[in-house]
């Protein structure tokens, strides 16, 4: 085993801003406690939540690192004591709560999964924080079955990308919103049905229209504002809105929830940071039971979009507030 140094360079918000708050500096290497490893880090996914924190719109849960960066993927060079499904050595990619945006971080044994043949391992640092979200939301609490219809908001975003694949491979058809044609050509060709232009079609006459005028079964939205009660109109009957996020600023809209008992809808939603390490372990569990075997085969794997040196970190959040990415950007460590 490599003898582990006593520093390591992290990237830290040295408070609430914009990008230029995000600096390299030095600290301890964490220790792993019980049930934890220590990754050294390869690669590290950056993701709006990141944008969030370093804002100060999203603080990091009690006991999680001040750091951000929610899914790292990198080798183990240490364990806790109880570790039982990884050892030192191992390749491992792993949704964590915190700290990724460092050379070393601290990932729960439950939450890392082993890095298939399939991913580099920059593929595999854009995977973790990108698969679960979209697993929960669009599979377990959309309950997306084959044969029915998602609708994608952010179709060519990091979680819209991944949806889309999943979605294909597990039978349903895809729907994606974008706002770009260059957008919409990168989210047809990953398996999209339809790619519909917001800024000059109207997406809820476009999906209905898509569906022989039925709707789409389940929504995936992370805008919120008036895309809400336009949701609404656009779901079909017995119809599931999922809520992760809201791009507009606008946690709170006006709706007109008559429809949610005229078409017996569903409104949901999650945050996946706060979640305990028990759900998050469950929801691993699934992952490699059911889309494990897609990575493997090399028919899923996230789409990337533009690599950055941590230290560069502030160049990725600043490329991800041009909201021109198409897929992932990840931090290489």
């Amino acid at each position: 085993m490599e003898k582990l140094p006593a520093q390591m360079t992290v990237v830290a918000i040295s408070k609430p801003g914009g990008p230029e708050v995000l600096i390299p500096e030095q600290r301890s290497l964490p220790v792993p406690g019980p049930g934890e490893l220590l990754v050294k880090v390869m690669a590290a996914g950056v993701n709006r939540p990141d944008v969030a924190q370093r804002s100060g719109a999203y603080p990091p849960p009690p006991g999680a690192s001040d750091l951000p960066g929610l899914e790292i993927a990198g080798e183990v060079v240490a364990t806790g004591p109880g570790v039982s499904r990884h050892k030192v050595g191992d390749k491992v990619m792993s949704l964590v709560a915190g700290g990724g945006y460092a050379q070393y971080c601290i990932a729960q044994d439950g939450q890392a999964m082993a890095v298939p043949p399939s991913l580099t391992m920059a593929e595999a640092g854009a995977i973790p924080e990108t698969l679960m979200t979209v697993w929960h939301n669009v599979f377990e609490r959309g309950a997306l079955r084959p044969g029915e219809t998602l609708l994608i908001h952010g179709g060519s975003s990091g979680i819209g990308t991944m949806a889309i694949q999943l979605a294909k491979a597990l039978g349903s058809k895809v729907i994606v919103t974008v706002g770009a044609q260059d957008k919409a050509v990168a989210c047809l060709k990953l398996g999209a049905d339809v790619a519909i232009n917001y800024k000059t079609q109207d997406f809820v006459a476009e999906t209905r229209q898509a569906t022989d005028n039925v709707g789409a079964n389940v929504i995936l939205d992370m805008v919120g504002g008036d895309y809400i009660d336009r949701n609404y109109d656009a779901a079909a009957v017995d119809g599931r809105i999922v809520q992760i996020a809201f791009l507009s600023n606008a946690p709170k809209a006006t709706a007109n929830f008559s429809k949610l008992m005229v078409k017996r809808l569903t409104h949901t939603g999650s945050t996946l940071r706060p979640r305990t390490n028990a759900d998050k372990a469950a929801m691993v569990a699934a992952i490699e039971a059911t889309v494990m075997p897609f990575l493997r085969a090399g028919k899923v794997k996230p789409m990337m979009d533009s690599t950055f040196p941590l230290e560069k970190a502030a160049d990725a959040h600043r490329r991800m507030e041009t909201s021109q990415h198409i897929g992932k950007i990840v931090l290489a460590v």
